[in-house]
Order: structure tokens, then sequence, then C-alpha cells
């Protein structure tokens, strides 16, 4: 029988920085995934160059039940923090819009540079290696694997949530979570794009692959970036900051020109292609049912012309799920957990890191900064 003073599962972000910190400290730790490849979500971020973090991280950018349980582990483990290990790597970085940080290179090199710190900390990487089962046993746990039995005296669950799922998502941390009796909280696709009723398609298709910048609500929240329009409905910074918010049967309000003055110009299909695309300029136009010069309009065209660019509101029917969402909105409860050490309350030795926990953050780095500072906390307690 296999023996460790930490098992870890999951070799994610969250998963390899635990480990990392838990073999610096002499323990015994094995990592374990039921993927042929570690960090496939890090491989994958950010067109692949993953953006790692970003430079800033408050926690009202975090959402959870307890919003404030995600601030012990981000004051103490912080993006400088894992920046200045990237640097110490040799592996470039570069700063995009609102503070996003991104590799310079491919992001392998940046699950390369985690795997070879783990094994020159002394732990090990068990990779194409399910889980079957895991229970108490004394006053630790023994885990059923693929591989045979394992023995260890600590559990750190980092299997991540239920999104994109072709690369092996399978909501096995809520399973165990469930089978040590801790509440999970409801879970949903976040950072994902939104779908429409045929109605609000037939505008949406003829637009599919315009981009612009635009104001969307969902809720009490609004985000100013980029709008994508798709085949299926909408996409885009904007709309998948916003579908963290959204739920099923409210309304969402876009404004397709945020900060726009009065309109000017000769025309009305001038004076919006001076705001956006041509080809939505013409659609706005057309939702207000308005055309020609734009001087002579009357009060009442002026305010459908106003609604349609500045308030577009409807009504979602969905998501695309998480086949194409980015991280999983919900998870363990954080009343069941320990905010410095990550442990439950009730399963000594029993932790839960990452994306698995009820903590969600927005796009831009924000969820990869939870996986590093949530794994590095669990590991100085294992």
């Amino acid at each position: 029988m296999e023996k460790t003073d930490v098992l870890i599962l999951g070799a994610g972000a969250a998963g390899l920085l635990c480990g990392i910190e838990a073999a610096r400290r002499g323990r015994r730790t094995l990592v374990l995934d039921h993927a042929a490849r570690p960090g496939e979500k890090i491989r994958i971020s950010g067109g692949g160059r993953c953006n790692f973090t970003n430079r800033e991280a408050p926690v009202e950018r975090f959402l959870s039940e307890n919003p404030r349980f995600a601030l012990s582990a981000l004051r103490r483990f912080t993006p400088d923090d894992f920046l200045q290990r990237l640097q110490a790597a040799g592996i470039g970085w570069e700063e995009r819009d609102r503070g996003q940080l991104f590799g310079t290179g491919s992001a392998r090199l940046i699950v390369d540079w985690l795997t070879r710190d783990l094994a020159e900390a002394g732990g090990r990487l068990w990779l194409s290696t399910g889980l079957d089962a895991l229970h108490r046993e004394g006053e630790g746990f023994l885990a059923q694997t693929t591989r045979g039995p394992v023995l260890a005296a600590k559990v750190v669950v980092a299997a991540g949530g239920k999104s994109i799922p072709k690369m092996g998502a399978t909501g096995l941390g809520y399973q165990i979570a469930g089978s040590f009796g801790l509440r999970v909280t409801e879970t949903r696709p976040a950072l994902v794009p939104l779908t429409f009723a045929e109605q609000e398609l037939a505008r949406m298709k003829p637009l599919a692959g315009v981009a612009t910048t635009a104001r969307v609500t969902a809720g009490r929240a609004t985000f100013e970036a980029g709008l994508l329009f798709t085949h299926r409905g909408l996409s885009g910074p904007a709309v998948l900051q916003a579908s963290s918010y959204w739920r099923e049967g409210e309304p969402i309000t876009i404004d397709l020109a945020p900060g726009a003055g009065p309109l000017s110009g000769p025309t009305v299909r001038a004076a919006l292609s001076r705001l956006m695309p041509d080809r939505l300029a013409a659609s706005v136009a057309a939702e207000a049912g308005v055309e020609g010069p734009l001087a002579p309009l009357p009060r009442a065209a002026r305010e459908r012309l106003d609604a349609s660019l500045h308030r577009w509101t409807l009504r979602p029917v969905g998501t695309e799920g998480y086949r194409t969402a980015e991280v999983t909105l919900g998870g363990i409860d954080t009343a069941a957990l320990d905010a410095r050490t990550l442990e439950a309350k009730t399963v000594p030795g029993l932790h839960f890191v990452g994306e698995v926990v009820d903590v969600t953050g927005w796009l831009g780095g924000y969820n990869f900064q939870w996986a590093w500072s949530s794994g590095w906390a669990a590991g100085q307690a294992v």
C-alpha cells in the first residue's frame, strides 16, 4: 500500500501550487489526476498565453455566499507573490488591459515550471490515475485509486468544477464533499456566453462576428468591455462577466455606445457608424425604425433611437453551459471551511482549494489568483 503525508486530488493550478508548498515543507506529497497531462486549464487559458493573475485582486471581485471568505488567502499570497516566482523562473510576462497579466510565451512554460518545482521539492505526480473511493481510515484517509490504495494523513481536494467537460471535468470534488457531509451550494456555469430565443436571434445572426465596446447590466452588476455577436447569441468579455450575475428569467440591458454624447452627422446611419461597426449601426437604426437625415427626426423617433442605442433590453433563455464556461459558480460551502487553512471544520485533515470552493472570480486572471492563493494557504497547513 502506498503511504503519503499529503494526497492532493487534482493537478491543476491550485493542486500543483499546494503540492509544491507541502513538499517544500518536508511533507511526503503525492498529486494525483485522472488526466494524462497536468495543468490543462493553464495550458488553454488566455489564448494559450495564460492570464495567470491580475495586478489587483480585491475580494469584491469574487462571488460567493460569503465573499469575505477569500480575503485571508488572497492577502497572504498575493498577485505580486506569484509574479515574483514567475520572474525568478525566467518566464516572460506582459500586462494588458485592466491589470491582466499574461505570459509572453506558451502557457506550457508555466505548466512545465510548476511540475518541475513540484519534482524538485520532492513531490510526486501520478497522472492518468482515477479515484474510485475516499474514506476515513483511523485519523487519516484511504483512497482507492486505479493504481492501488493510498493511505494519506491529509487530503487536499483540488479537483476543479464542472466547466469544460471535454478536459475531464466531472464534479468529483462535490461528490467527495457530499460523502463527508459537507454542503455544496448551487453550481452553475459562469463566465459563459448567453443564448437567446429565435426572436432575438433573428437580429443577432446577421451580426455574427461583429464586435464592439458595450456596457452590459445583469442584476446589480454592470460591465463595460467588449461584446461579440455570435450565431447562438452574445459573447465577449462584457457578456461573460455579466453572465455570473444573470439568473434565468431575468433581462439584461445593453448600452451599445457607452459614454457617447448626442448623435451628430448628416444621416442616422452616418451618426451611428461613427460609434460602431456599420452592420451594427444598420441594425440599431432598423430596430428603432428610423432612417434618413438626422436633423429633422421628430422627438418620438429620437427617443426610440436612444432606447435602441443605450437601453437595449432583452431576455436570455440560457447560457452555452459548462461546455464553454470558463469556471463554475458555486461549490463547497465556505461556512464549512476554515478561511485560513481551507480545512473542513468537521473533517480534520480534509482541505478544499481552487474552483471546487464557492469562490468565483471575475474574468481577467482572478480565478487563477484564487487557485494560487488557496493552494498556497492549504500547502502551509497540511
